[in-house]
């Protein structure tokens, strides 16, 4: 039924305009539409990344989002650690170096938007 449908990452936030920044300065997304009100849409590789206001906003204590991406996740999250963004550490998956999990052939990181929303982005084995 779905298989050959798009799909769209959500991300439920209490304030737009700190989500604007966050997104758009910090992560450095394109902004692709911002008609509706306090909701918006930004472009991710060949997806979207629906940013929408909430009063549930951070309530979500999974993945939020994860983007894969590849060789560059040591470059990303040196970028990221110069924009103030903290990382999370989890003692149970794997060395923790640099910011970064390492794990089975995996570098895995996990940090939050001003909302509290978990995001997530990896290198996989051979990417």
């Amino acid at each position: 039924m779905f298989k050959d449908c798009n799909s769209s990452a959500i991300v439920a936030v209490s304030d737009i305009a700190r989500a604007r920044r966050f997104y758009s300065d910090v992560l450095g997304l394109d902004l692709v539409e911002d008609e509706m009100d306090e909701v918006m849409v930004f472009r991710t590789g060949k997806t979207h990344l629906v940013v929408y206001r909430s009063d549930t906003a951070g309530t979500n204590r999974a993945n939020a989002v994860v983007w894969d991406v590849g060789d560059g996740i040591d470059a990303i999250v040196a970028d990221l650690a110069a924009k103030g963004v903290v990382f999370e550490h989890y003692p149970e998956i794997g060395e923790f170096r640099d910011n970064i999990h390492h794990a089975q052939g995996m570098k895995l990181v996990w940090f939050e938007d001003p909302d509290g929303n978990i995001l997530h982005i990896n290198q996989m084995p051979g990417d």
